[in-house]
């Protein structure tokens, strides 16, 4: 091999090494640092863009999540006033049983029908409860997939049917008509549990597949990061020596 002065080809390999080893070294220490295995999108473009959209569509299922647990809450608001209106038309019904006897006389059914009208009051105020503003006796629905689709209605109590119970045939209707309502208040509570339980396990695992993209596995990395670290100093020493062989010359020279 030629003694020369102005190239040191040697010097220049080693120059290129150690600045591949270093550039890696960087970027073992920013998947490290960031917990993440794609620092910047030149790490992995593809594996990005795909971990983007898992990363929203998780997103939009805890969203939809979110708002089948409010559905669940108003339902259980609705039944549990729904319970005191049953309440409140069996009281009615012994009143209006009680009315009806014939031994009573009329300042006894005049107490009856005080509190008679006073419950038909109490079911008025009752019509009229919300939940955030929404009436408890709307229908609402409820979309149990992230696109939209799978919508769960709820069954509207008419409170005004039983506004103006009269008589025990009515409050019978009444009551006939408030189990079918609960009934159907239950039905729906149940189908949104199983909903809510599908949307967990779905983002669940769009969570998982996105980690895989986008977390770095630290034990791999960190062996990585020991390497890197080892051709980093190795290749500034031979820098260091590959700068030195050049001085040779000086000998031939003098």
């Amino acid at each position: 091999m030629s003694v020369v002065i102005n190239t040191n080809f040697a010097a220049t390999v080693a120059a290129n090494n150690l600045a591949s080893s270093n550039t890696s070294l960087q970027k073992s220490l920013n998947r490290l640092s960031s917990g993440s295995k794609i620092v910047t999108p030149s790490d992995d473009a593809g594996g990005l863009a795909v971990a983007m959209k898992l990363s929203a569509a998780a997103k939009r299922q805890g969203a939809v999540n979110t708002n089948i647990s409010n559905a669940v809450s108003f339902l259980q608001t609705q039944d549990g006033v729904l319970k005191v209106v049953g309440k409140i038309l069996d009281r009615m019904g012994e009143l209006a049983t009680l009315y009806g006897d014939q031994t009573k006389s009329s300042s006894d059914k005049a107490n009856y029908s005080t509190e008679f009208t006073a419950l038909s009051n109490e079911l008025g105020k009752l019509a009229a409860e919300t939940f955030n503003g929404t009436g408890l006796y709307d229908a609402i629905s409820v979309n149990t997939t992230e696109s939209g689709g799978g919508s769960i209605s709820t069954t509207a109590y008419t409170m005004a049917s039983g506004l103006a119970i009269g008589t025990l045939s009515g409050i019978t209707t009444a009551l006939e008509t408030l189990a079918t309502a609960r009934a159907a208040n239950g039905a729906a509570q149940s189908r949104l549990g199983f909903a809510a339980e599908v949307l967990t396990v779905n983002k669940a695992n769009l969570e998982s597949a996105n980690s895989r993209i986008m977390d770095v596995d630290v034990a791999v990395e960190s062996t990585q990061l020991a390497r890197w670290n080892v051709l980093v100093q190795s290749g500034t020493a031979m820098l260091a020596q590959a700068n030195q062989a050049p001085q040779s010359v000086l000998k031939l020279l003098s």
